[in-house]
């Protein structure tokens, strides 16, 4: 991976995933600042990694190659007029965002038409550089800045690539926000076994490591469908079975799907706000 200058724009928990992936991968810590306004936030990081850390946007970004935008979308307009206000050049910047719901003409109309953008969504399990994320690349970005950009998302998890912008928010709803679905499933099998009998504790162990088994049986089986998987445990008539039936009579795929599209939709609406 090729040593570019980053600072991140914001300091908070994503940035300090991305921050401690690139980090412990080897990445060298004084190419790497983070900005914020909050001292807190810039001194976790500096302290927990020894980056740079600056509460001046203006001269963190000069100084740097690669702008990652790890701010709040909201603010995400204010934070991006300053930096060009006050002169920032970014014809020869990369700049990353990972904030939900602003696009790539937008982050232009602020930043310069010409600017190198690359739009990306990953998800919580990168706090654990076990995450997700979709990216998407301007035409300005250059082969080399797609790599750099693969490889530090790579950092803190796996990634995809997509070539139509508006595909962003299907990742959001295949991945950026599903973790949530995840633990609404398992929040709801705690309870019922909670009421079984089981303390919270056995409950939680019981729906946890048997999502922690599911998922690596899926990882070290890649050559075996989803559905021949979910058959090889179901045994006709059994326990399994009758437990998929009640699913699927109550539309399982059916509200999955519908809570997948509304996702996607929310995506598309927020792009229309900020």
């Amino acid at each position: 991976m090729l040593h570019k200058k980053i600072t991140f724009i914001g300091a908070g928990n994503m940035a300090g995933s991305i921050i401690s992936g690139l980090v412990k991968g080897g990445y060298p810590a004084d190419f790497i600042c983070a900005s914020d306004p909050s001292v807190d936030n810039t001194q976790q990081l500096t302290k927990s990694y020894a980056v740079k850390g600056s509460q001046d946007n203006i001269d963190a970004t000069n100084w740097c190659d690669v702008i990652v935008l790890a701010v709040k979308p909201q603010i995400m307009a204010t934070v991006c007029q300053t930096l060009a206000d006050q002169g920032v050049d970014f014809s020869n910047k990369l700049v990353i965002s990972i904030a939900a719901g602003i696009s790539v003409q937008r982050l232009q109309s602020l930043l310069g038409t010409n600017t190198a953008v690359i739009r990306t969504m990953p998800n919580t399990p990168a706090l654990l550089q076990k995450g997700m994320t979709g990216l998407f690349a301007s035409k300005q970005v250059s082969e080399q800045d797609k790599t750099f950009s693969g490889e530090l998302m790579s950092a803190v998890g796996e990634i995809v690539w997509i070539e139509d912008e508006a595909m962003i928010n299907a990742v959001t709803a295949a991945s950026g926000s599903a973790p949530a679905y995840f633990f609404l499933f398992m929040e709801a099998m705690q309870a019922k076994a909670i009421e079984m009998g089981f303390d919270e504790q056995q409950a939680r162990l019981l729906v946890l490591q048997t999502a922690l088994g599911s998922a690596e049986m899926v990882k070290e089986n890649a050559d075996i469908s989803l559905s021949r998987l979910r058959e090889n445990v179901t045994s006709k008539g059994g326990t399994t079975a009758e437990g998929l039936r009640t699913f699927n009579e109550l539309g399982l795929s059916d509200i999955v799907a519908k809570a997948m599209q509304a996702v996607a939709d929310r995506g598309q609406e927020m792009e229309k706000l900020f």
